[in-house]
């Protein structure tokens, strides 16, 4: 029988599974789950289900109160980075704070951070123990977990894969990017987070596949019913075409499956 619905908090789309209890919530219900931190509130996103490993239970569908004290503490949360940030900017820290998460009974406060040196994390808690008897935990958290958190757009004008749904991050290479002939220009091939773009996977296998038996890029070929000859400046996997470009400068498109690479040319 399922035994865990998936649950969505407020910092990102990312589901976390929990145990459900014995009259599961409907989804799209605002719940309270006990989770490794204390109690948190929680958008349920789906039936009850086999997942496997769990991080946590759900506790019980959440009141006016529940979601008030969520929505004050929040507030106060998002206070606390304000505050923070220009602390850390009088130290002159090169650290970046990106959320400051209260758990609902307030006996825990996570602040999330970016910093690639070493943060002043003495001079972080001093400040915060002056407003608050939550217990701290710092996490330093990676440049797409930074824009999974703080909701961010992407190059097609909507939100961005890691803040919108994405459940995981995969490696991201260079190559896919070449693969798609995309210009290598990093303000066309860098997301909000500073890293590659995610969405260069989503489509390279399919490349790979359209690239077969297509000459490279930079070879010496010939089209066979022309006798055009010159050097690959260009693949169209698509429209299953290439372009050459001759000594003299001409740039010519043929289909790919009629041009052949001179084999001794570089």
């Amino acid at each position: 029988m399922p035994d865990s619905i998936g649950v969505r908090f407020d910092n990102g789309p990312k589901l976390h599974y929990v145990e459900a209890p014995p009259q599961p919530p409907a989804v799209g219900t605002r719940g309270v789950v006990s989770t490794r931190r204390g109690l948190e509130v929680a958008l349920v996103r789906t039936e009850p289900c086999d997942s496997g490993r769990t991080s946590g239970h759900y506790v019980r569908d959440a009141d006016e109160d529940d979601l008030q004290t969520h929505e004050r503490l929040r507030t106060r949360g998002e206070d606390l980075t304000w505050l923070l940030r220009a602390r850390v900017r009088q130290a002159g820290a090169e650290v970046k704070l990106v959320a400051s998460e209260f758990t609902l009974d307030e006996s825990l406060l996570v602040v999330s951070y970016t910093a690639e040196g070493q943060a002043p994390l003495r001079v972080m808690a001093q400040e915060i123990m002056r407003y608050t008897d939550a217990r701290l935990e710092f996490i330093n958290v990676g440049p797409r977990d930074q824009a999974r958190m703080l909701g961010t757009l992407g190059a097609c004008g909507g939100g961005s894969c890691s803040s919108t749904w994405l459940q995981s991050f995969s490696a991201v290479s260079i190559r896919m990017a070449r693969d798609q002939q995309l210009p290598l220009n990093p303000e066309k091939i860098t997301g909000p987070c500073g890293r590659l773009m995610c969405c260069l996977q989503y489509e390279h296998d399919m490349y790979r596949e359209l690239l077969k038996g297509m000459p490279k890029k930079g070879v010496k070929a010939c089209h066979e019913e022309s006798g055009v000859c010159g050097r690959v400046v260009k693949l169209n996997p698509l429209a299953r075409t290439v372009d050459l470009r001759t000594e003299e400068g001409a740039h010519h498109e043929f289909a790919a499956d009629e041009v052949k690479r001179q084999f001794g040319g570089s």
